[in-house]
């Protein structure tokens, strides 16, 4: 396959400065409305990485995210959220960011360009055959994320890839790569815009419907999420009030006692 490096490409759109600020909106809205239908010509393609996502998890594996700048940041983002949304163990979904922790809120662009570093911040979770490895990167030329799927692939460890330009080195070293064109950005290379956009929702696919199937959510519901403030627990007691028909001083009952949606209601169910 042909590469061309389609998230550097010049953008469609010129003189952005001399344009008002409601031109420049009705623009970026235009552009954002096209990325949802870019990401479902790769429905197929994510689905295949999401059923061995769901296999490597059910046979004792975690999934790694890893990524550099935006990207990167993207696959924190949901790799936190995981343990409050699903209630599984903080280690299950791993986000892994160039330049470490102090990159998520701080940019340090010249991580990204350490060619072994990125297997090394993989090896430090002693990754083995059974987990799974996502690399993020909208360029699919990111030396930090090449680097740790090639080491993956010597060793047998599976891997996926969310990238923007079809054909780059990251999509033709991954098992099962995904590529969202989203085409030229409304600033040209700005690539934490529509290449942004995409990979989020593609991330948000991977972890809600691996977290569906392995048992997760019941009917539409979060019976397995922590109840760690008061708008969880408020939703917690509703979940509980639904299922089982009952009063809300009874629902507090139980999720008093039992500390979780699912144990409270299997209790009386």
């Amino acid at each position: 396959m042909s590469f061309e490096k389609i998230t550097e490409s010049n953008s469609s759109y010129d003189d952005l400065e001399l344009k008002s600020s409601l031109e420049l909106l009705k623009i970026i809205n235009k552009e954002d409305q096209s990325v949802a239908f870019s990401v479902q010509k790769e429905l197929n393609n994510i689905n295949k990485l999401i059923l061995k996502v769901i296999e490597q998890i059910n046979n004792g594996g975690r999934l790694f995210y890893i990524g550099s700048g935006t990207s990167g940041r993207l696959g924190v983002v949901d790799a936190s959220e995981c343990p409050p949304t699903f209630g599984v163990d903080s280690n299950l979904v791993n986000g892994i960011i160039a330049g470490g922790d102090k990159a998520i809120r701080k940019s340090i662009e010249n991580a990204e360009d350490n060619i072994n570093k990125g297997w090394e911040d993989l090896n430090n979770h002693k990754i083995n055959k059974n987990d799974f490895v996502i690399g993020i990167a909208a360029s699919g030329t990111t030396p930090y994320v090449i680097g740790a799927l090639n080491e993956c692939f010597k060793r047998k460890i599976p891997t996926g890839c969310i990238t923007c330009n079809p054909g780059s080195p990251l999509f033709n070293i991954s098992d099962f790569p995904i590529s969202v064109n989203v085409g030229p950005e409304v600033i040209t290379g700005s690539s934490r815009m529509k290449a942004g956009t995409a990979q989020k929702l593609v991330l948000n696919m991977i972890s809600t419907i691996s977290m569906i199937k392995i048992g997760k959510i019941k009917g539409n519901k979060m019976i397995d999420m922590q109840l760690s403030n008061v708008k969880l627990v408020n939703r917690a007691k509703k979940i509980v009030m639904n299922a089982l028909n009952i009063d809300e001083k009874k629902a507090i009952e139980l999720l008093n006692v039992h500390k979780s949606v699912r144990k409270a209601i299997n209790s009386n169910s």
